[in-house]
């Protein structure tokens, strides 16, 4: 891909030197995510379960909500008011981060993704916000609850931010077999995707019609991710129109959005597949709809709800 090193976008907060958090729990949270977390949650015994109950209770957290937030039904509320005056003073006394040149580089380019990305959809849609990328180490916290590397990349419709732990994009290349910097972009530009439907009010849709229907809430989310990759089409084809691309940078993405298919995840890590538990779309319905937002390069044909 040509890309231009322009320096850090105002829209990247850097939080690769935040120490981790004092308060709280890293649990998965509602919102969107490429999918291909790394590894499985670590087993809890009975016991660390209850203190942690006991602990959400006292924080003002209701783990009832939270149970719901993982079970589909969108995000677990916010932080309360006094863990996030904590951690806005954590965040104002980070000592300096700690980086390589190859992590500088990396800074650059998704600075450069992350713009292009969204200027491109200030152009097709009136007022767009723009998203914040947060750049993390480990674990951090999210308007949607705790974020952990092991999630993989994944956006938050609460604080409309993309999350990522640079560190998934070696996990990419030598665990999903999809290196290169359009693959990179893709993963970036399907987080954004994810905005893109929050701006709109799709992803309110799918969580108010995942509520009414828990039944096929696994249909919803596998359309809304699908989506999400038709919208990295989208921006894709804007690059080529624009002459951005290079020989074999259409294939990059493509192996990307295989890579991370449910069928293959499921390959991956247990050696058999099951689409009942499919929460984002296998190899070739990602495939299949990336290209299709290539090709055309127009939202109004990223509809997987009505096809």
């Amino acid at each position: 891909m040509k890309w231009t090193p322009k320096g850090r976008s105002r829209n990247v907060e850097d939080r690769r030197g935040e120490r981790p958090p004092r308060r709280g729990f890293p649990f998965p949270m509602g919102g969107g995510g490429l999918g291909g977390g790394r590894g499985r949650a670590p087993k809890i015994s009975l016991s660390g379960i209850l203190l942690m109950l006991g602990l959400m209770w006292l924080l003002g957290i209701n783990p009832l909500q939270l149970l719901g937030g993982l079970a589909g039904g969108g995000a677990p509320p916010g932080l309360p008011p006094s863990v996030q005056v904590e951690s806005s003073r954590q965040r104002s006394e980070l000592p300096p981060v700690a980086s390589s040149p190859k992590e500088d580089e990396m800074i650059q380019f998704v600075s450069f993704v992350l713009d292009d990305a969204q200027q491109v959809w200030s152009q097709k849609l009136s007022n767009y916000p723009e998203a914040k990328l947060v750049v993390f180490r480990g674990v951090t916290e999210t308007g949607c609850g705790f974020g952990q590397a092991a999630m993989g990349p994944f956006y938050c419709p609460r604080d409309q931010k993309v999350y990522i732990d640079l560190a998934f994009y070696d996990e990419l290349r030598r665990r999903f077999g999809a290196p290169g910097d359009m693959a990179q972009a893709y993963v970036l530009a399907h987080e954004i995707g994810h905005h893109v439907q929050r701006v709109m009010g799709t992803e309110q849709q799918v969580r108010d019609a995942q509520r009414r229907d828990p039944r096929n809430q696994n249909e919803y989310s596998i359309r809304l991710e699908l989506q999400a990759d038709c919208y990295a089409g989208v921006w894709a084809h804007s690059t080529s129109q624009r002459d951005l691309l290079e020989a074999g940078d259409v294939e990059e993405a493509m192996r990307a959005a295989a890579a991370v298919g449910d069928d293959q995840i499921q390959k991956m890590s247990t050696g058999h597949v099951a689409p009942e538990q499919w929460t984002h779309g296998s190899s070739e319905m990602r495939m299949q709809w990336f290209e299709r937002g290539f090709r055309s390069g127009n939202p109004r044909d990223c509809d997987s709800f009505g096809s």
